[in-house]
């Protein structure tokens, strides 16, 4: 697949993504950690147009010089950018504004891509096709969220499909030994995945399947969320501040659990695996469980020998460099490094990964309190 043809692939299922949505959808920021879908539409074609459009098209003229601020993430090197909780605030411009910016932008690029491009642009342009895909995952989260906390609970898409995934039961032994981890080979990793180095692990046992929602339901009916023994302190006050008594996305109905899923309010499926949970819960569980959660190193070792991709795994592993990491020069410096301090590393996948991009080597991370990513719990021993 050239890379014109990947590229408008890619745009596209951002597009397909966001088909399901109203047009009022788009603006809503419930919480900060979530961002509008117009964001995320405007600011992946940013992202393009700033580091491809700009620095490599001679003569190239901004859609609109105002965007760079609109839509700027994280990026100091950039600029100034809106804070993040003032995405919300954004009536302006408007959803079909975006959506002009993102057929402009596209048009530069196809043009650009006629030419042949040199190995350095060709590297910044897969990192763009891999951060939109990263986008795709979080417009899954906070479309979600979006309409999951409409007290209408409306459907996203009344046909969609969540898939399961065949596990196995009891639990895999793993050796001591030195093991090899880290991303190896010549096809795309995150700057994060890198060096690939030598861990030594104690003997272990992981699990082979993820816990289930039954299994989680024992945890609450035990008064799991009332007992202190089994929570860090920081969870602790966090359960007791926010008044959390289960997971994400659960509402108990006349003594019934139910759940919100993209086809709207269901009743909660015991076999599925749990998800939207926090590292909090998530350690929480183990702990009364007589269990831990794995490193994401032994998570690595084994996952050739267990069913992965349902749900992001909280690991017991600290946001960490690898041994060797080193930080790009400017912005594309500024994707991972700096985010390097008080998260926990997830791995595996979920339903909301896009097709291709996931890897076993591929370290996710997000701080210890947030549940709206679709994460669930894999125990080790």
């Amino acid at each position: 697949m050239t890379l014109a043809e990947r590229y408008k692939t890619v745009r596209r299922r951002t597009e397909d993504i966001c088909s399901y949505l109203q047009t009022e959808d788009y603006v809503v920021q419930p919480v900060v950690d979530v961002s509008p879908p117009k964001w995320h539409i405007g600011h992946t074609t940013w992202f393009f147009e700033t580091f491809i459009l700009k620095p490599y098209v001679m003569g190239y003229q901004d859609y609109n010089p105002d965007y760079n601020y609109v839509f700027n993430s994280y990026y100091e090197t950039v600029g100034a950018r809106v804070i993040r909780t003032d995405r919300g605030n954004l009536s302006r411009p408007t959803v079909l504004d975006v959506y002009r910016y993102r057929e402009y932008v596209d048009e530069a690029i196809y043009k650009f891509l006629c030419q042949e491009t040199s190995p350095e642009v060709e590297e910044l342009f897969i990192l763009g096709l891999n951060h939109e895909e990263q986008h795709q995952e979080l417009l899954y989260y906070d479309i979600k969220y979006i309409l999951g906390h409409n007290p209408l609970f409306p459907a996203y898409n009344p046909q969609y499909s969540s898939p399961e995934i065949t596990e196995q039961d009891g639990f895999i032994n793993v050796n001591e030994g030195v093991y090899e981890v880290g991303h190896t080979g010549d096809g795309f990793c995150f700057d994060n995945e890198l060096n690939r180095h030598k861990v030594y692990l104690n003997a272990y046992q992981i699990s082979a399947a993820l816990v289930t929602n039954g299994e989680y339901l024992e945890f609450i009916n035990i008064g799991g969320y009332q007992d202190f023994r089994y929570w860090h302190a920081e969870a602790w006050d966090w359960v007791k501040t926010n008044n959390v008594t289960a997971p994400m996305y659960w509402h108990q109905i006349d003594g019934e659990w139910h759940t919100y899923t993209f086809r709207g309010l269901e009743a909660l499926n015991l076999h599925h695996s749990v998800q939207h949970v926090s590292f909090y819960e998530a350690y929480a569980y183990a702990t009364w469980k007589g269990m831990r959660l794995p490193t994401e190193f032994e998570w690595e070792v084994a996952a050739t020998q267990f069913n992965w991709g349902k749900s992001w795994e909280w690991t017991e592993s600290a946001y960490l460099p690898y041994p060797g990491f080193s930080k790009a020069p400017g912005a594309i410096g500024e994707y991972n490094g700096k985010f390097m301090v008080n998260q926990k590393v997830l791995r595996g996948a979920s339903e909301a990964t896009p097709p291709g991009h996931s890897r076993i080597t591929y370290r996710n991370f997000f701080h210890p309190n947030l549940r709206w990513h679709f994460t669930g719990i894999r125990l080790a021993k």
